[in-house]
């Protein structure tokens, strides 16, 4: 059996032979694929993942809520200020730490947990994977993001 040969530095740099580019391009359209489910629950993405922490931590601060979505507080303060607004969840500062301010579920965030449980079936009918094709994808990309954060 030969050795493949190495590619050159020119045949590196072609978009086919990125890792970048599809992971781009499958998290654009993953966005994509969500819009339609969120739209009926008046979401945007980035407000979806905040809530899908909030339904498994009714409570959270800022910073944990930032650690788990890989979001900076000037990413992060805007969006909850717009889900403040919308009575989806509330702010206020930690009586322990007045730095700190707490996110918790408000009822009418907590009331779309119901109507949002619809979306991960959605989603994976529409990847054609089987369960165990779907657990080692999260399983590499997981250990991707790992890696990298």
């Amino acid at each position: 059996m030969s050795k493949p040969a190495t590619p050159t530095p020119s045949e590196l740099l072609k978009l086919d032979n990125q890792l970048c580019f599809p992971l781009y391009a499958v998290s654009r359209l993953f966005t994509k694929a969500y819009q339609p489910l969120l739209h009926e629950l008046d979401l945007t993405y980035p407000q979806y993942l905040v809530l899908l922490l909030l339904w498994e931590h009714p409570e959270l601060t800022v910073k944990a809520l930032g650690e788990k979505l890989l979001l900076d507080s000037g990413t992060l303060t805007p969006l909850l200020k717009r889900m403040e607004q919308r009575q989806l969840v509330s702010r206020r500062r930690d009586p322990r730490d007045e730095r700190s301010v707490i996110i918790a579920l408000a009822p009418a965030g907590q009331a779309l947990q119901h109507r949002a449980e619809c979306i991960p079936e959605a989603l994976f009918a529409k990847l054609q994977l089987s369960p165990d094709e779907f657990n080692q994808l999260r399983s590499q990309l997981t250990r991707l993001l790992t890696q990298l954060s």
